[in-house]
């Protein structure tokens, strides 16, 4: 949320009602990136969050949950 915040402005509270729950899939799926989202909002809302989420699944490919 911090990253989104610096990056392009805003209510953190919106931010997360945009970006929405994340999402864990199993392993043996998703051996690549066992995360996703799917964000809502508008389009420079999502554009913002999917600029985001490209570097994120680079960095934190894989993630558990708790």
């Amino acid at each position: 949320m911090r990253a989104l915040v610096r990056s392009a402005g805003g209510d953190p509270r919106r931010w997360r009602i945009v970006l929405g729950p994340i999402k864990l899939h199993d392993l043996r799926t998703h051996p690549h990136c066992n995360w996703s989202v799917a964000p809502s909002g508008g389009v420079r809302e999502v554009a913002e969050i999917e600029r985001l989420l490209d570097t994120m699944r680079l960095e934190y490919p894989i993630v558990g949950a708790g």
